[in-house]
């Protein structure tokens, strides 16, 4: 059984630790019975109006638990999650948890979090949406109920946001063979004109930062070729 457990607005502007890692740092307090799936990042609509921090992301960690345990792992995530955001979260940021398995109306958070990318919503719109699961602002204005609603719904709709963490993201060799990346789960994927595939042979340079997109609820990275056998990632680091 999959649960989510998702998290926004935790960080203020020039904070240590941004939503992104705080995320990253709450899969350490997992119990021992989840798994790991990944963690999500995920992008809302940037606009006048719209408060954010630097970049209006979400977070959103996948877990798998035993069946016969997640109505009791479900409750100890909840309780981890809210008590991980109040020890890191920022003076004057604005955080929101929300916390749902695959027991839930999912699909019924996928028109929400297709909203969050385009339109400005409300935090009236993500208690509707988010009706019978756990979701709690801890500070602030609780606008970050809204954003961490929406990461669930976009994690489900499976067609978007970038892998911040899944299985061995920061250990691989640069370049790294195709076969290494797809044997790890992660898809490489060709972006030339052609369509042409990797071969499990070729290599993908990626200067140290590999960061799978969701794509068809799986994790996928994108390449272009550089030379014959040669990839490189299409996105980089971004500097600031």
């Amino acid at each position: 059984m999959r649960v989510y457990v998702s998290f926004d607005d935790t960080d203020i502007a020039g904070a240590p630790i941004g939503t992104g890692r705080l995320a990253r740092m709450f899969t350490e307090k997992m119990p021992e019975e989840c798994t790991l799936w990944g963690v999500l990042r995920h992008q809302q609509l940037v606009a006048e109006g719209i408060p954010y921090t630097s970049q209006n992301s979400s977070a959103c960690v996948i877990v798998d638990v035993p069946d016969a345990d997640v109505t009791d792992i479900r409750a100890r995530l909840t309780e981890l999650a809210v008590a991980h955001v109040l020890e890191y979260m920022s003076d004057g940021s604005d955080p929101g948890v929300c916390v749902a398995d695959e027991r839930d109306d999912l699909a019924a958070l996928i028109p929400f979090g297709k909203r969050c990318t385009a339109e400005r919503v409300t935090q009236q719109d993500a208690m509707k949406a988010a009706s019978g699961l756990f979701l709690e602002g801890l500070g602030g204005t609780n606008d970050g109920i809204i954003g961490a609603t929406a990461a669930i719904g976009l994690t489900v709709h499976g067609w978007c946001g970038r892998f911040i963490e899944f299985g061995n993201l920061r250990g691989f060799p640069d370049p790294a063979p195709v076969g290494l990346l797809e044997a790890s789960g992660i898809r490489v994927l060709s972006t030339d004109r052609n369509a042409t595939v990797p071969a499990a042979n070729d290599t993908v340079s990626h200067n140290g930062w590999v960061r799978p997109h969701l794509w068809g609820h799986g994790p996928v990275l994108p390449v272009k070729s550089i030379a014959p056998g040669q990839w490189a990632t299409v996105h980089t680091k971004n500097k600031h």
